[in-house]
């Protein structure tokens, strides 16, 4: 049992620190019942989750399996200095109610993951603020300049003159003391947070808790393009609260090569299981957009309820086979004539005029069907359907 265990917990990690604490975690649950805590920490710093951030919350879900408490961290307080990793300047500084709004919807997101019943939502402010001025200069003296000047991305800007604040040096020791106040068991994160991850070992060494921390990285989700990771700045992001037929279709889009490293990090299906589709594929008894559409309808309904991949895949092929229109489409009524380029960003099929044009230019407009290639249409009394690209309809009214 506990070699099954571990196997689904190493599932797709790219590192595991300390295996023999979690194998003695997992044996003392077995045997005694004894539950312990496995702490993700997520900075509010925007208020959607993407598909990127539930690599971590499918593997809390693993360990809630095998017996684990969830330490959901929300960093209400770190997440007004800004995390650095990765960051090539400092970042710019939240204020506490964007911090707040965005905490609650982080709330809201994370149970459609995560069992309730065993998960502790947490937030850093509670001990961090507690710490004061005489335990925040203690804090700072357990870890050098110089070490810290180590970290890959510290030393990136140092060496090419680029600005670092003091808060940012500040920010791993404030995330190891997480660690130190919620005394965890593991923590899990990206590996891009190694230098974070092992603060949290170190501190609580340093203060003297009686353990150290197991420490287990995830590799960065890939998104959508097949070449970076997952972001909302980089556009290849699927965003958790998207509508069904968005997420369907953007999961659909993904390259046959990619599907095998969704499924491995995303689905809820065993190793065994997967291993058995790529069996059928490889051998030609499955094809790959099968694969693929299962994979889709899967995670269309971990988000919007069972049943809603289904119906995801039938309005897709619907629009995409029939070359039809989608049957709820959002309709504008407008009381005057107006210009193609005015109702295609009215009706928020563009987030600017300048980008409607784009898309006209590119071939990408059609109205009731028909392809654009003119700036200057008017849309006089009568009713049509604007689109772009394959997924954005509106009908209009005037």
């Amino acid at each position: 049992m506990i070699q099954e265990a571990l196997r689904e917990i190493k599932r797709g990690c790219s590192e595991l620190i300390d295996e023999e604490r979690i194998v003695g975690l997992l044996k003392d649950y077995f045997d005694n019942g004894r539950h312990y805590y496995v702490k993700a920490g997520f900075d509010p710093t925007a208020p959607d989750l993407h598909l990127g951030h539930t690599v971590l919350l499918q593997k809390l879900k693993i360990f809630q399996k095998y017996g684990a408490i969830i330490q959901f961290l929300i960093g209400d307080f770190t997440a007004q200095i800004g995390d650095p990793t990765g960051k090539s300047a400092t970042r710019k500084v939240l204020t506490p109610e964007e911090v707040k709004s965005n905490a609650q919807t982080y709330k809201e997101q994370v149970f459609k993951i995560l069992d309730p019943q065993k998960t502790e939502v947490v937030f850093n402010s509670k001990w961090l603020d507690e710490l004061g001025s005489r335990g925040l200069l203690a804090l700072t003296t357990t870890f050098n300049v110089a070490r810290m000047l180590e970290r890959d991305d510290f030393e990136k800007r140092y060496k090419s003159n680029q600005p670092i604040a003091i808060s940012e040096f500040i920010y791993p020791l404030l995330q190891g003391y997480d660690s130190v106040a919620l005394k965890s068991d593991v923590e899990i994160g990206g590996t891009d947070q190694k230098f974070n991850l092992l603060m949290g070992r170190t501190l609580q060494r340093t203060y003297n808790i009686g353990k150290e921390q197991a420490v287990l990285m995830m590799p960065l989700l890939v998104g959508l393009d097949g070449v970076n990771k997952m972001s909302k700045s980089l556009g290849n992001y699927i965003g958790i609260t998207e509508d069904a037929n968005t997420i369907f279709a953007k999961v659909l889009s993904i390259s046959d090569e990619l599907m095998w490293n969704w499924y491995e990090l995303l689905s809820d299906k065993s190793l065994d299981e997967i291993e058995e589709l790529r069996r059928g594929v490889q051998e030609g008894r499955l094809h790959p957009k099968k694969v693929k559409e299962d994979l889709a309808m899967e995670i269309t309904d971990r988000f919007h309820g069972k049943g809603a991949g289904l119906k995801a895949k039938e309005e897709f092929d619907k629009v995409h086979k029939q070359n039809d229109i989608p049957s709820d489409i959002a309709e504008f009524r407008f009381d005057a004539p107006i210009g193609v380029i005015d109702a295609l960003f009215e009706c928020k099929l563009a987030n600017t005029k300048s980008e409607a044009r784009r898309h006209i230019k590119g071939g990408a407009v059609r109205v009731d069907g028909e392809k654009i290639d003119t700036f200057e249409m008017m849309l006089d009394k009568g009713e049509y359907i604007l689109q772009i690209g394959k997924r954005k309809f509106a009908k209009v009214i005037v």
